[in-house]
């Protein structure tokens, strides 16, 4: 197998522009490559209050809406005819949380991510996407 011959994609989506644009060129490769694709999303600690982070029914809401809303995303992966679709969502600082456990938990050939996060000064930044594609320990397709 080629190293451009991806079998498995990691797409990360939080709704941002960017991360919908990967979203459908992660289906596309996957389509294309007959790959089987994961998506993944983040609840990120830093978006909540301490009092928040600290109330583990808030943190078990906030994840079940998460897991209902990736659930619209496999649904469409499904629609446009990508056969092998699994979700994952998982806690913490988005780019160290995919790099550091979806990553290997999943163990995909390429990670496709956007370019700009959703929200706060890192919008501005990239620094998710930066750090993914800096330590991610396989190829990664950061969309614009």
């Amino acid at each position: 197998m080629a190293k451009t011959d991806f079998t498995s994609i990691l797409v990360g989506v939080d709704d941002s522009e960017d991360a919908l644009l990967a979203f459908d060129y992660a289906i596309h490769y996957a389509l294309d490559l007959n790959a089987k694709l994961t998506i993944a999303s983040v609840l990120e600690n830093d978006d909540m209050s301490v009092y928040q982070a600290l109330d583990k029914g808030y943190i078990h809401g906030e994840r079940s809406e998460l897991e209902e809303h990736l659930l619209d995303y496999q649904r469409q992966a499904q629609d446009a005819g990508v056969k092998d679709v699994d979700l994952i969502v998982d806690e913490g600082d988005a780019g160290e949380t995919i790099v550091k456990n979806i990553i290997p938990h999943v163990k995909p050939d390429v990670l496709i991510i956007g370019s700009i996060a959703k929200k706060g000064i890192k919008r501005r930044f990239g620094s998710q996407a930066a750090y993914m594609a800096k330590y991610a320990p396989i190829s990664v397709l950061v969309i614009r």
